[in-house]
């Protein structure tokens, strides 16, 4: 008796394994077009995606260090060098002065001491020159 059940359910399972097999079959012909594009999208998707990973992997930024020797040979103060980094930042001579609590005059004296100890005439000046010697990021 169990043998004849197992031989039945097996004669199932091949038929419902055959009827799957002619159905996945018959869709795979009728939406044959599709499944390709399907498969041509996820391949695509693949493929952008690696690349994507793999062209835009940023390394970590190197770490800024002040040219000490620099700001030694030109004689640049600390207070002087922090005028020189909000400069950079774009700030204005009173918004310089609220920040380190000091009159706007002090400021003016300070920025043009930078521009004769640069060589340079113009806030911008100062601020290239000051990034090529590596004063300011």
């Amino acid at each position: 008796m169990k043998r004849t059940i197992a031989l039945y359910a097996l004669g199932l399972a091949l038929a419902a394994m055959a009827l799957s097999w002619l159905e996945f079959k018959y869709v795979t012909r009728v939406h044959a077009g599709e499944i390709y594009l399907l498969l041509l999208a996820v391949a695509f998707t693949g493929l952008g995606a690696w690349a994507g990973a793999r062209l835009s992997r940023k390394s970590a930024p190197p770490v800024f260090e002040v040219n000490r020797a620099a700001l030694a040979s030109l004689g640049i103060t600390a207070r002087e060098h922090e005028t020189l980094t909000a400069l950079a930042d774009g700030l204005s001579n009173k918004e310089i002065a609220r920040r380190f609590d000091v009159s706007p005059n002090t400021v003016k004296t300070q920025v043009s001491s930078l521009y004769e100890k640069l060589d340079v005439s113009r806030r911008t000046q100062a601020i290239q020159k000051a990034r090529e010697l590596a004063l300011i990021p």
